[in-house]
């Protein structure tokens, strides 16, 4: 039984050494219709279960093998907070770690349960799946068990964020003709908006899924993240097109107002002489470089 697997290189996270929290089988509270595991039915606790000490046992194992790990992740074939000794394991791991940070990548089903969220305060970068808003939207694309109260999970998310002091980042994965109307977008704008993550991922289906579901276009990608104005939005697309362009100092200016944009939307969107006018800008200060969790984004 693999537990630990990796290390694996991530442009967000570094060098991420992963531990797969139900590693013989999908055991998971939403079966979203991207999701590249087949289907399994949904359930609201494990079934089968891997001790802690078999896991550590492991995890120090591959910690020996593997030196300059920037994460420990924790995941699984479904959702890792369904692990019913997160906690205990969560203590062991932090003896053993040493500069490694741990790391946790969440449906968000439970983020509005008391037990769960003191469990995630514990992990250093809290990385939650938000697809949509509307109950609507949450039972067609998630297809969340009849144990998730989709009503609760923005405002868990909010409360959260107030006695949460880490590193908060929200991730949306858009899927065509689902959750990428006008309604569901502006939906998601707000809650972002009130949740204040450190920073909010966007991406669409680049894998293949389980379901017949279609990704959106990176051009609407970039639309959509233009309408998060202000927000630290970076875009995760394997299909990017470059459309490099000239834009002056203003106009960079005025760029930056809308939305602080990262390396790979500099890199898409600015030819050379551009990228001399932002360096102009930057040495000026009227430009700054923020480092978000590994992400440089440039912002007035």
């Amino acid at each position: 039984m693999n537990i630990i697997f990796g290390p694996v290189p991530s442009r967000r996270f570094g060098i991420s050494l992963g531990i797969d929290l139900s590693p013989s089988l999908k055991q998971c509270n939403f079966d979203c219709l991207y999701c590249e595991l087949s289907y399994a039915k949904t359930i609201d606790k494990q079934i089968e279960t891997i001790d802690v000490k078999s896991i550590v046992s492991e995890l120090k194992n591959s910690l020996t093998n593997h030196k300059n790990i920037d994460v420990i992740t924790f995941t699984a074939n479904g959702e890792p907070t369904l692990y019913p000794y997160l906690s205990e394991l969560i203590d062991e791991i932090d003896k053993i770690k040493g500069d490694s940070k741990t790391l946790i990548l969440t449906n968000g089903g439970n983020i509005y349960k008391k037990d769960i969220q003191n469990i995630l305060k514990k992990i250093d970068i809290v990385k939650v799946s938000l697809d949509c808003v509307s109950n609507k939207c949450f039972r067609k694309l998630d297809r969340v068990d009849s144990s998730v109260d989709c009503d609760k999970i923005v405002d868990g998310l909010i409360f959260f964020r107030d006695i949460y002091t880490k590193q908060l980042i929200l991730e949306t994965l858009f899927v065509k003709t689902l959750n990428d109307n006008d309604k569901e977008i502006e939906l998601i704008k707000d809650a972002i908006t009130k949740i204040k993550p450190n920073r909010i991922d966007i991406g669409t289906i680049d894998r293949p899924p389980a379901y017949d579901v279609k990704p959106i276009s990176y051009d609407k990608l970039v639309d959509i993240a233009n309408r998060f104005e202000g927000l630290p939005v970076t875009i995760s697309c394997k299909n990017k097109i470059k459309n490099r362009q000239y834009y002056s100092k203003d106009e960079i200016i005025t760029v930056l107002k809308r939305r602080p944009l990262t390396n790979d939307d500099i890199d898409n969107l600015f030819d050379k002489e551009s990228k001399i006018n932002l360096d102009k800008l930057i040495l000026d200060k009227k430009v700054r470089v923020i480092l978000n969790n590994r992400v440089e984004f440039y912002k007035i």
